[in-house]
């Protein structure tokens, strides 16, 4: 069933959607402020998701584990671009919002599904090779769409934009419908069973009770998690940084996140044309420790020079991380489970991500910026030093191994 045709297929479509989104992104925030002229009205934007986040993410991964996984990607993806293309002829930002709010509602199925299909379509052996071109095509989006996206704003209109993000869901959609049906004969009792609180409680306990029977595992995703919370963290502060420590424009600022993104596009391609001679424990421990020093150099940094070269530390060597992560993620969780652990942990993330973020920005306005941002830096690489510590246990070797993965 799996070849390199399929495997570019999916990259192919899934690309596509990114690179929408990325342009979508630029498009929106501008559309909301010449509608309203009110920077806590594009603020408002930035809500809609960690709220529909914890809406949906309590109950969506019994449906996830429980439902085509190819069909419901589909469903998704159109009923997204479905939703994007009615934006442009709202005439209120609560309508806007109203829409938003139901796109990430849906949006919320389709990374915990694609996480598992793409894990019942690729064989073990093959993920850490899959999940680094995977991870060089969201790097490229996230590097080309902002561009694409201000090209046609200056060019033709903002709405254009956001029709482009509507065309790429039915894109994607469309590129999936190819794919093979990963789930075929497998689901026929389960699609037919309702969601009941009941089953919800009883999904909540298989998610706890694999927690507590695969410890290691859990040490590792707690540890990564914890490194790459405090970094999203801190980027809640990254753009007031620049410009009240570092005393940089809006200019500087763009090209400071096209470095980053430079570097995290570099990062990738190293990371796929590496994957025979670079184990996973160094993509894994490496990356997230670099990655985790490039925030902290970011934040000792006094110029505009040393700032780039910290984004493209922190930009290149993520790469590895993520990919690394994902490889073994994919390696140890159970098929049957992956859905609905995916979504009670992302959904638990973004509780803990909220409070991380008004934490730090409350002590942010009591303390010196630099200083609170560079504290949280320094635990960020000393988590990271565990987790590489962690990694490199020697009893541990097994579970890098992909001929020993759950999922294999």
């Amino acid at each position: 069933m799996y070849s390199w045709k399929i495997a570019l297929l999916y990259i192919f479509g899934v690309g596509v959607s990114n690179l929408g989104n990325w342009i979508y992104l630029v498009a929106i925030n501008l559309l909301v402020l010449h509608m309203t002229g009110s920077p806590a009205a594009v603020a408002g934007l930035f809500i809609i998701r960690p709220l529909a986040t914890l809406l949906t993410n309590s109950w969506a991964g019994s449906i996830i584990d429980r439902s085509n996984k190819r069909k419901l990607m589909m469903t998704t993806d159109v009923v997204r671009g479905v939703l994007i293309a009615i934006i442009p002829f709202m005439s209120s930002v609560w309508g806007i919002y109203a829409i938003m709010f139901l796109i990430n509602v849906v949006g919320a199925f389709f990374g915990p599904t694609s996480v598992t299909y793409v894990t019942k379509l690729v064989p073990a052996q093959k993920r850490k090779r899959f999940n680094a071109w995977s991870s060089f095509t969201t790097s490229g989006a996230v590097l080309l769409g902002p561009a694409i996206s201000g090209l046609l704003i200056v060019y033709t209109d903002i709405r254009i934009s956001i029709f482009i993000n509507a065309i790429s869901f039915l894109v994607c959609a469309f590129v999936i419908y190819f794919l093979p049906d990963v789930d075929r004969g497998e689901l026929e009792g389960n699609q037919r069973n309702p969601v009941t609180l009941k089953m919800l409680i009883q999904d909540w306990k298989a998610v706890i009770n694999f927690g507590k029977a695969a410890r290691y595992f859990m040490l590792v995703y707690i540890l990564f998690q914890t490194a790459i919370l405090i970094g999203f963290t801190l980027d809640s502060q990254e753009a007031t940084f620049i410009k009240q420590v570092l005393l940089l424009g809006d200019e500087d600022y763009g090209l400071l996140i096209s470095v980053a993104g430079a570097g995290y596009l570099a990062g990738s391609a190293a990371a796929a044309l590496s994957v025979r001679w670079l184990s996973l424990r160094m993509f894994i421990g490496a990356g997230v420790l670099l990655s985790s020093v490039g925030y902290m150099m970011f934040y000792a940094s006094n110029g505009f020079l040393l700032a780039a070269i910290s984004f493209i530390i922190f930009g290149f060597f993520s790469s590895y991380a993520n990919a690394g992560y994902m490889t073994f993620f994919q390696n140890h969780v159970p098929l049957q489970l992956m859905g609905r652990f995916t979504s009670v942990t992302r959904l638990l993330e973004g509780v803990l991500q909220i409070a991380c973020t008004l934490l730090l920005g409350f002590a942010a306005d009591i303390w010196s910026l630099q200083v609170v941002c560079l504290i949280g830096a320094g635990v960020a690489v000393l988590v990271s030093i565990a987790l590489m510590a962690a990694i490199y246990m020697p009893s541990k070797s097994r579970y890098y191994d992909s001929a020993q993965a759950t999922n294999a």
